[in-house]
């Protein structure tokens, strides 16, 4: 991870980055002006050129676009500056002056900025190149500044802790091994952790995680991780989808649309970086983290099309397809974090590509059962640089998951797949307690890089479970 000062000096730092507004190019640092109108640079927003800098080094100018820099683009304009200074090791920068900010909100995007940006994942390549950038300075003073630039690396390195996870092969991350990763997470972040095995699963009743799991060679775990505080302030549930690897079952993908997931446990990634660093950001909160994990397989055994499980809280679900599996252990997790009676239940799912039709790829569907936990969610989101846009809970498409020989059936037409989904789900919430699901198939893995956000695994919901959990209280 990259370390974080202020400092009133740019130093020995091999590179100076600045950043450049669109009607400010003409006023560009070290009389760069001409020299940068003659190139084409227009300071847009992310666009960089580097260039020699007065007195030795080098300058890095980065365009921030044209009006006020929001958060979200200052983050984004810290990234562009660190993926490109991969080869340097040291950077001092004046963004946060550069940009009229001297706040921690914007210290903590550009540290979040930096850190995401020079994010690489080189685990099975023979020749892997690390990003080189080890230390940032920020041209700035004050202890706000300091809190902000701490806060944005930390979470950073939360977000980072699940792309790992994400982007760790389906063979080698199996639910086991996923499990005894939030093991050591938990116990790195002063959490507690709890697994449970097989046998611990099947007295629970889990009847969802046990069906989808009948056709892998991999043992499901139900993973359990708890800050607790003494007088917290509230207790919040997250709950998340962990399908280390999703074939579809019987009801098999195509060979295209296999291929990334193992992408398919993002939510519960998700969850387990969230709470690695819930103690340190968010102490005055009760939080407790579900994720319930296996493959979806194909084996000897695997659940069949028209197969009934019983949910453990009685529930029983036709199954109609079973590539429509991550609902079902969903359903295990929502009705144990109902048992706890929370303040809220928060779920995160790479649930549907529905939801990708409806949204694209970079926005992820939001739907509750209560408007101001909605509201509450979406704030943290957008003060997150997170993007989610409500969906509705249509009562009368609960025909649409109606079963003949079932209380429910998993999966309704071809319609409204994504609110079909949700509909589903509210099933295994109980009755009073205010929930918001989060369907994140889209946002939490990029088919190519944008803005902080590298190919691949995104990390996606983990800074928005922070913001809410740290403003939980406000």
């Amino acid at each position: 991870m990259i370390e974080f000062s202020l400092t009133d000096d740019p130093g020995d730092a091999q590179v100076l980055v600045s950043g450049v507004t669109k009607d400010g190019v003409a006023d560009a640092p070290d009389g760069l002006g001409a020299h940068l109108a003659a190139r084409g640079f227009k300071a847009e927003a992310g666009s960089t050129v580097l260039v020699p800098r007065d007195g030795g080094g080098s300058r890095l100018l980065v365009g921030l676009g044209e009006g006020d820099v929001d958060d979200r683009s200052l983050c984004r304009a810290a990234a562009a500056a660190a993926k490109a200074l991969g080869h340097y090791a040291t950077a001092a920068t004046t963004l946060l002056a550069d940009a009229g900010r001297a706040d921690a909100r914007g210290a903590q995007a550009v540290a979040e900025g930096f850190a995401l940006g020079a994010y690489r994942y080189g685990e099975y390549k023979s020749e892997f190149e690390p990003h080189e950038l080890a230390t940032v300075s920020v041209i700035g003073g004050g202890d706000d500044l300091a809190a902000g630039l701490a806060r944005g690396a930390r979470v950073a390195e939360a977000v980072i802790v699940a792309r790992d996870l994400v982007n760790a092969p389906g063979g080698d991350l199996t639910p086991p091994v996923l499990a005894d990763r939030a093991v050591a997470l938990g116990e790195a972040g002063g959490i507690t952790v709890d697994i449970m095995d097989k046998a611990a699963i099947e007295a629970a009743g889990f009847g969802g995680l046990l069906g989808v799991n009948r056709g892998s060679l991999h043992e499901p775990r139900f993973i359990r991780m708890t800050h607790a505080p003494e007088g917290a302030m509230g207790h919040v549930v997250l709950v998340g989808k962990g399908i280390t690897f999703d074939a579809g079952g019987l009801s098999i993908k195509t060979a295209d649309g296999m291929y990334g997931m193992n992408g398919d446990m993002g939510g519960g990634a998700a969850v387990i970086a969230t709470m690695s660093a819930v103690a340190e950001l968010a102490p005055g909160v009760k939080v407790t983290g579900l994720v319930p994990a296996t493959d979806n397989m194909l084996g000897p055994d695997a659940t069949r099309p028209g197969d009934v499980l019983t949910i453990s809280n009685g529930k029983t679900v036709e199954v109609v397809n079973t590539d429509a599996e991550g609902r079902l252990i969903l359903a295990d997790g929502l009705a144990e974090a109902t048992k706890e009676a929370p303040d809220a239940i928060i779920d995160l799912a790479t649930l549907t590509g529905a939801c990708m039709v409806a949204l694209g790829a970079r926005i992820a569907g939001l739907m509750s059962n209560d408007d101001a936990l909605a509201a509450k969610v979406a704030g943290a989101a957008e003060g997150a640089g997170e993007r989610v846009w409500r969906l509705p809970l249509p009562a009368d498409m609960e025909k649409a998951i109606e079963s003949p020989v079932a209380d429910i059936k998993n999966m309704g037409n071809r319609y409204g797949g994504a609110l079909a989904a949700g509909l589903f789900l509210q099933h295994f919430v109980g009755e009073g307690i205010p929930w918001v699901h989060l369907d994140i198939a889209g946002p939490a893995w990029f088919d190519e890089p944008d803005g902080e956000n590298p190919k691949h695994a995104t990390g996606f919901g983990v800074r928005t479970l922070l913001e809410l959990l740290t403003t939980w209280s406000d």
